[in-house]
């Protein structure tokens, strides 16, 4: 099967190199420019297609996509050509026999929405799965037919420079150190990311903006930098919308619709969804124990776990857009999020003497059951005034959250079930979660704008956990050593300027930010109180330069931060292995973070190159150990692995993305990243027998990861879909994790005009998306681990759209942070 897997990455790598190669260089070139506005609202039309063909010689084709002001330009031989402008929904645009021996500009190109055909107007076009910006990458989720049914997890690790590993944590270029935001806002749900994400259906999904470096105008929480997740809102004229049902193996039955009204004062639009599935996984672990002074083999456990997560969730977001007047919009919004899940979880211990002789075996049911409902209102008020790009908005939402967690565990050694044992574990979180910021922008002069803001996020989560146990008497008893309530307590307030200008070929953009934070980690319980108060200025700079239109390259700075929050703090949030703990560390600080980021874009008529080499200077950068916790289970040392701050961490990598469409039926995209991370710092603890330990974690680990997507249009309507990732091994101070390669694939077609679609998706083919690691602590014990938290899935998927196009363009409002930041300077 591992061969089978090798063969089929390297063949489509072959493809694709290959395919590179068929572009040959042509002779000297002209520029073709111009800009494509909206005829009904004068508005610029982005992502519209322009087509040129030499009239005679029809084999040389050039072209271009218009950018975010509607402009486009390209490169062409001199000649006669025959160019027309295409978008979907639109009418077509078409020059024939245009003369071109020098620069032309075309001039501003309106295109009309009117049934009535021109003689001069054609529109086609399809949005590409990913655009390249200067400053960041957009990824578009509705071409992708592999996400169909699954979550927002699902779309992450589809994205270029994103991976989202088996328990659900998402990294950046290989730095976990990311913000997830989702619509610009942390989500408002409480425990950590990876939940939200889960909880989230695919199909809410509009697009995926990753800003590796983000300026001033941004938060500057996540260290390894920002992806944001935009959510779906219809914006066409009229009724119109989509459905999409999905049935899956293992379960998943789904049902997601998006539904708009626009008028001339006023848009209304819902996405509401339901869905119910069964997500089985597994895990094994090996552990051979050792003598804390001879080193010599005292034992062995074999741990072996299997597990199946079910869900039930409900999640609806309406709103209405209000044009108050034609400068002025209020935007209103209600989301409600729903799950109820389970997670019955069997764990057999099988427990070895020192010379790999059978003793006894152990099993552990941990049936685990959970309800969450969340709870958000946002708002936004966008002023624009009479200059382009003048315009002041104002945000605010305000998000509640509960999330309870219920779990009954039994415990017994196989041929004694007499003597079990039967714990509960109890969890209710609390969150209430509120953000208030305002935005101006104000044009100077032609080529410089300058933007000033405030941000204002205050967070309040209190989780109560607790573990009972059932003693001789059929009474529960608390176990004091794993009970407590967390109450975490954050407030963020933040202001920022930044002033950007163009001075011929060259831009900069510059700016300053400042947080005052707040944060109170207490633990109510155990009368433990913990306060961190701390102010920073995060300054950015970024600067870029033009080679030509198609090309160009930037150099960029800015400060981070990245505090902890959720699962590593909480110092009691995990119990289904008793013998292998997690556990949050309260008295974790924040880490702190100086990243540069030198980049270079160049652009063909097929093909799109973008590369970057970064370098992340970290203190106090927190890092996840194991060690053990002084408590014994039948006389095996309990293990814990628990985040601290490390002291210093350095990480210098290189990464590049290739947009390549060699043909109109077959588009490819890759992604390649490398990075060396060099730690250096020691750990000191005091052990059960009251030693001091000294651990020392100095560690250089190199590694690597690509990923490379294939879309091809079939004969018959039918599309064809496949991706293959590859995370190379890692080591770490305390050992090391194996290479991990997967594969996902679809097939899709359209009917009904186009009106619908019918797809079919497998996530992870060959069943191998697993998390394999390596651990060794010196004279404690060395262990082998796998861990895969979903196995392999396949959806079927129903999508049908009434009075709206398969591509049809959908306009979003530039709000707060939701993707439109620094687009002055390199959108």
């Amino acid at each position: 099967m591992k061969k089978l897997q090798q063969i089929a990455v390297v063949l489509l790598l072959l493809s694709t190199f290959f395919s590179f190669a068929q572009q040959k260089p042509q002779g000297p070139k002209v520029k073709v420019s111009g800009k494509v506005i909206e005829k009904a609202t004068n508005q610029p039309l982005e992502y519209a297609s322009i087509y040129a063909q030499n009239t005679k010689n029809p084999s040389l084709v050039s072209g271009g996509i218009t950018d975010a002001k509607g402009e486009f330009s390209f490169e062409v031989p001199s000649g006669v050509y025959y160019i027309k402008i295409e978008f979907l929904g639109f009418k077509t645009v078409e020059i024939k026999d245009k003369a071109i021996d020098t620069d032309t500009n075309l001039g501003s190109i309106s295109v009309s929405e009117e049934s009535k055909q021109l003689d001069e107007v054609v529109v086609i076009a399809e949005r590409s799965t990913v655009e390249i910006k200067l400053d960041k990458k957009v990824y578009n989720v509705g071409q992708d037919m592999m996400v169909k049914g699954g979550t927002a997890s699902d779309v992450l690790d589809n994205v270029p420079s994103v991976s989202v590993d088996q328990d659900g944590n998402v990294s950046l270029r290989g730095n976990e150190n990311v913000r997830v935001l989702i619509d610009g806002k942390p989500s408002g749900m409480a425990g950590n990311i990876a939940d939200a994400l889960r909880m989230l259906p695919a199909d809410a999904v509009e697009k995926v903006e990753v800003i590796t470096n983000p300026s001033a105008r941004y938060e500057a929480e996540g260290g390894g930098g920002i992806v944001n997740i935009i959510l779906r809102k219809g914006k066409a004229q009229g009724i119109n919308g989509s459905i999409t049902g999905t049935v899956g193996d293992p379960q998943n039955y789904g049902l997601n619709g998006n539904i708009n009204l626009r008028g001339e004062e006023f848009n209304l639009f819902t996405t509401t969804g339901y869905t119910n599935s069964k997500s089985p996984g597994n895990s094994m672990t090996d552990t051979q124990y050792l003598d804390r002074n001879t080193g010599e083999t005292t034992g062995y456990i074999n741990e072996r776990r299997n597990n199946e997560r079910s869900r039930e969730g409900f999640n609806t977001n309406f709103g209405m857009e209000w044009y108050l007047d034609k400068t002025t919009t209020w935007t209103n919004a209600l989301s409600i999020r729903k799950n109820d899940g389970s997670n019955p979880d069997n764990v057999f211990f099988y427990n070895f003497d020192e010379n790999y002789v059978p003793t006894f075996t152990r099993n552990r049911f941990n049936d685990q059951t959970s309800d969450n409902i969340d709870f958000e209102y946002s708002t936004n008020l966008t002023k624009n005034f009479k200059k382009d790009g003048h315009k002041l908005t104002v945000d605010a939402s305000f998000s509640s959250n509960k999330d309870n967690e219920n779990s009954i565990i039994t415990d017994f050694v196989i041929g004694d079930e007499a003597n079990a044992t039967t714990e509960r574990t109890t969890s209710r979180n609390k969150q209430q979660r509120n953000l208030i910021q305002t935005d101006y922008v104000l044009p100077l002069g032609k080529n410089s704008q300058f933007e000033a803001g405030y941000k204002g996020t205050f967070t309040n989560l209190e989780t109560p956990f607790a573990i009972d146990y059932l003693d001789d008497n059929n009474e529960w008893v608390n176990n004091t050593r794993y009970t407590n309530t967390l109450e975490y307590i954050e407030k963020v307030n933040a202001f920022y300027t930044q002033f950007g200008s163009k001075i011929n070929k060259f831009s900069y953009l510059m700016g300053l930010r400042y947080e005052d934070t707040k944060i109170n980690v207490n633990q109510l319980t155990t009368n433990d109180f913990n306060t961190k108060t701390y102010n920073n200025f995060f300054p950015s700079l970024f600067l870029t330069y033009e080679f030509s239109e198609s090309s160009s390259a930037s150099l960029n700075y800015s400060k981070r931060i990245n505090r902890p929050r959720g699962r590593f703090l909480n110092p009691f949030s995990n119990y289904s292995s008793n013998i292998n703990l997690f556990q949050g560390n309260p008295d974790i600080d924040p880490a702190t973070t100086d990243a540069f980021d030198l980049g270079y874009m160049k652009r063909w008529s097929k093909l799109t190159f973008n590369t970057s080499a970064y370098f992340n200077r970290t203190t106090d950068s927190y890092q996840f150990i194991r060690k053990e916790s002084g408590d014994f289970v039948n006389g095996v040392p309990v293990i814990v692995s628990t985040p601290i701050n490390l002291a210093t961490e350095y990480r210098f990598g290189f990464e590049f993305t290739l947009n390549y469409t060699p043909f109109k039926w077959w588009r490819l995209n890759g992604n390649f990243n490398f990075f060396r991370n060099e730690t250096q710092g020691d750990y000191t603890y005091t052990n059960f027998e009251g030693d001091e330990v000294t651990q020392n974690f100095d560690n250089i680990a190199v590694s690597w990861f690509s990923r490379i997507n294939s879309k091809v249009s079939l004969p018959y309507g039918i599309d064809w879909q496949a991706n293959g990732t590859y995370n190379a091994p890692q080591k770490n101070a305390q050992g090391t994790s194996k290479g991990v390669l997967a594969a996902n694939t679809s097939l899709s077609k359209d009917f009904f005009k186009e009106k619908a679609t019918l797809a079919l998706n497998v996530s992870d083919i060959f069943n191998s998306r697993k998390r394999i690691s390596e651990t060794n602590l010196a004279n404690v014990l060395n262990s082998y681990s796998e861990m895969q938290w979903r196995e392999r899935q396949i959806n079927l998927s129903f999508t049908y759209r009434f009075n709206k196009k398969k591509n049809e363009r959908e306009k979003q409002p530039k709000n707060g942070d939701n993707g439109n930041g620094d687009e002055f300077f390199g959108g």
